[in-house]
């Protein structure tokens, strides 16, 4: 049974970043695995949403509740957390499995030349002469750099690209605009 949490409908800017994989400690701690190597998320928004894994527990109407964080600390591979609305072990035991969402407006600023995946997916991609390459469709980290993974489509059959995210091949990413351009051919 889930602890009493105030339902509430997911922002319209609402990420998902994680999921709690289980309780921590008995005073209501839980662990939090996050969907990104780099979390700060999680630790700028004080208001996470939760949806429970199992429909049982959902509100029929938003599905979602809203979690008041007290805390949340880096705990070895993960991110532990605790709330004033989960009081005991039972309580964070019954968020198991729960995903969790914060608002992207709550994410941090990122720096100069700096960018959230989420906020890459679904960019178009064009090489310096104006071809389109595809559209952004996920990221891999692949070691020290991240690799953009490009949808698009030749002579009917889907075809997918790789390109490096580093400033070799990157000339410019514009997301006001949706694009990226970068110096890369499209027979690569």
């Amino acid at each position: 049974m889930l602890p009493t949490l105030e339902a509430a409908e997911l922002p319209a800017d609402a990420i998902e970043v994680g999921r709690i994989a289980d309780a921590w400690g008995i005073k209501g701690w839980f662990k939090v695995l996050p969907h990104s190597a780099q979390p700060e998320a999680l630790f700028s928004s004080k208001r996470w949403f939760i949806q429970p894994s199992s429909p049982a527990t959902s509100t029929p109407k938003t599905g979602a509740f809203r979690l008041a964080i007290r805390e949340a600390k880096e705990h070895s591979d993960c991110i532990v957390a605790t709330s004033d609305d989960v009081p005991d072990r039972t309580a964070a035991e019954a968020l198991r499995g729960a995903r969790v969402f914060v608002p992207r407006s709550s994410f941090p600023t990122a720096g100069d030349d700096e960018y959230y995946w989420v906020d890459l997916i679904g960019l178009s991609v064009v090489n310096r002469e104006g071809v389109a390459l595809g559209t952004v469709r996920e990221l891999l980290a692949t070691g020290p750099q991240t690799t953009l993974v490009l949808a698009s489509e030749q002579d009917g059959k889907p075809l997918e690209r790789m390109v490096p995210f580093v400033a070799a091949f990157v000339d410019q990413v514009d997301l006001a605009g949706r694009l990226i351009t970068v110096d890369w051919q499209p027979d690569y």
